[in-house]
């Protein structure tokens, strides 16, 4: 048994010329160590790479029977790893302890052994009984930032011929690459396991989070929306959550898709009232490059980003009847195509809409299409509005002020009085509005106690508009005069002021204001928006 000193590569022929049989090996592990560098960067996939290793080391450098051994963290023994045999099948796994045979010489101390003949050597094991005796043997160890990971061992095809040394040196070279790759590797799977695992803990936070237990809610009737929320989640069946703004319907989403078997996948919303007719065709379908002004790359929509997913569209009675055609083919079908494009794609997605409108008064009217409303009102669930759940108040009230005091970063605390005058409150706009309610609160709070003076509902909305508006009579009957209504087509009217008076006249519904102006949904509410309207919930 030999250590080896640190060489190089002999680059000159011997003295007197002839065969230079040095020269022609070093031109051969050349090109074998170019080959064997090729092999480590072309995958990430470590246990392939070592096996093309080893058979590059075989095929091109004439180094048979490679074996790469690994110490176990947790034994200290060397553990087989990978073996090319590629003239009988591989040996059974074997292990080695520290001093047991050649191998177990580099756990107590890890240096390059090298035979010019196997035979010659008596602590020489063969356990796995793959290497000749009469033939060399080389064996080197694995380095990752100077601790010992492992082994890689080779023979020489050819009885030693004075360039076992060479071959040596080689070999080392390759174990030093060899290092290398393992420590990306280790980092590559340390990184891995670590995003594995904040993945794993965010999806435990999120379905604690949405999950139905941890809803605020204890009345009859919300116990009963979340039963049925539960039985749903578990099945593919499309879901329409019906309510009055501010009741709750994208919370009822989350826990439906968090709590379903395609929590794993993505949740994607859209809110369909927010965009004009021609951008949501875009948004939910997707487009390809060029397909109109600005499309300057392909761009996947809602849809398939979804694949696998839920899709919650939200505001969903407030689609045009021209764009609920398009939206009924990919709900019976599961198939579309980008806008300005012709190819068919098809998608996995489940659907959750929710609407605060009448969509049966909208299909009797002409506002909805019913085959959609069929389409999508397989399994309906019904959010009532708070005034119909007022027991729940005080604790929504409790979770509210969680949250406002994590903002605000102090403990909040209510007043018995300030609860009943909670509780005394018809709350048109619902949880929203008493969120917001208790916010305000909060604000004008300087210790932290929110009592009865400081829960204060608006009583008037701000208008905008200093100037009395112009009214015509509600009733030329005898009866008893009802309220004043004002006449839309006045023209000394600014577009404010008839907005407005056809949101009064319509009960604040903006699809009847809609049609008293003969404007869209739409449009009414783009006007609502532009004009800075503050719109009166019911």
């Amino acid at each position: 048994m030999q250590d080896t000193q640190p060489l190089h590569l002999a680059d000159e022929c011997p003295p007197g010329g002839g065969f230079c049989r040095t020269h022609e090996l070093n031109i051969l592990l050349l090109a074998a160590l170019y080959a064997v560098s090729r092999e480590l960067s072309r995958s990430l996939n470590f246990n392939e790479s070592l096996r093309e290793v080893l058979r590059v080391l075989h095929e091109e450098a004439g180094l048979a029977h490679g074996l790469i051994g690994v110490v176990d963290a947790e034994s200290g023994k060397l553990a087989i790893h990978t073996i090319y045999n590629p003239d009988g099948p591989n040996a059974d796994s074997a292990q080695y302890g520290p001093g047991e045979g050649m191998i177990g010489l580099i756990l107590e101390r890890p240096r390059t052994i090298k035979l010019a003949r196997v035979a010659d050597e008596p602590r020489f094991l063969n356990r796995i009984r793959i290497y000749a005796e009469e033939l060399p043997f080389i064996a080197v160890p694995i380095k990752v930032g100077g601790n010992l990971q492992g082994v890689l061992a080779v023979q020489p095809e050819a009885p030693e011929d004075g360039l076992l040394e060479e071959r040596a040196q080689f070999v080392e070279m390759v174990a030093n690459l060899i290092g290398q790759n393992l420590r990306l590797a280790m980092d590559v799977a340390q990184e891995k396991s670590t995003l594995l695992e904040e993945r794993d803990l965010l999806r435990r936070t999120v379905r604690h989070q949405h999950g139905f237990d941890s809803m605020v809610g204890h009345s009859a009737v919300m116990r009963r929306v979340f039963e049925q929320a539960r039985m749903v989640a578990k099945w593919n069946t499309t879901v329409l959550i019906r309510g009055e703004t501010g009741t709750g319907k994208e919370l009822i989403a989350n826990a439906i898709h968090y709590n379903s078997p395609r929590a794993r996948n993505m949740l994607i919303k859209l809110n369909c009232a927010a965009l004009p007719e021609n951008l949501l065709e875009s948004e939910l379908f997707g487009h390809e490059r060029g397909a109109f002004t600005g499309a300057v790359e392909a761009r996947k929509g809602r849809f398939e980003q979804a694949n696998g997913g839920t899709l919650f569209l939200d505001e969903i009675g407030e689609v045009s009847p021209a764009f609920q055609a398009k939206l009924l083919r990919i709900l019976q079908e599961g198939e579309f195509e980008r806008v300005g494009g012709s190819k068919t794609i098809k998608v996995d997605v489940r659907i959750i809409a929710a609407t605060h409108r009448d969509l049966e008064t909208a299909v009797e009217m002409g506002d909805f299409r019913e085959d959609l409303f069929y389409r999508l009102n397989v399994m309906p669930l019904f959010l009532p509005p708070l005034r119909e759940r007022i027991e729940d108040i005080p604790e929504i009230a409790k979770h509210l002020l969680g949250k406002i005091g994590g903002d605000q970063k102090r403990k909040l605390t209510l007043s018995d009085m300030a609860q009943r005058r909670l509780a005394s409150h018809d709350w048109p706009g619902n949880v929203r509005e008493l969120e917001n309610c208790l916010e305000r609160a909060a604000v004008l709070s300087e210790d932290g106690r929110i009592d009865v003076d400081l829960i204060r509902f608006p009583s008037t909305r701000e208008r905008g508009s200093a100037r009395p508006l112009r009214t015509v009579p509600a009733s030329s009957s005898g009866a008893a005069p009802g309220p004043a209504e004002v006449d839309i087509n006045d023209p000394s009217l600014s577009e404010r002021e008839r907005v407005v008076a056809a949101l009064e006249q319509a009960g604040w519904v903006q699809a009847k204001a809609a049609r008293i102006l003969g404007m869209t949904p739409r449009q009414i509410a783009y006007r609502i928006q532009t004009l800075n309207i503050e719109v009166k919930q019911f």
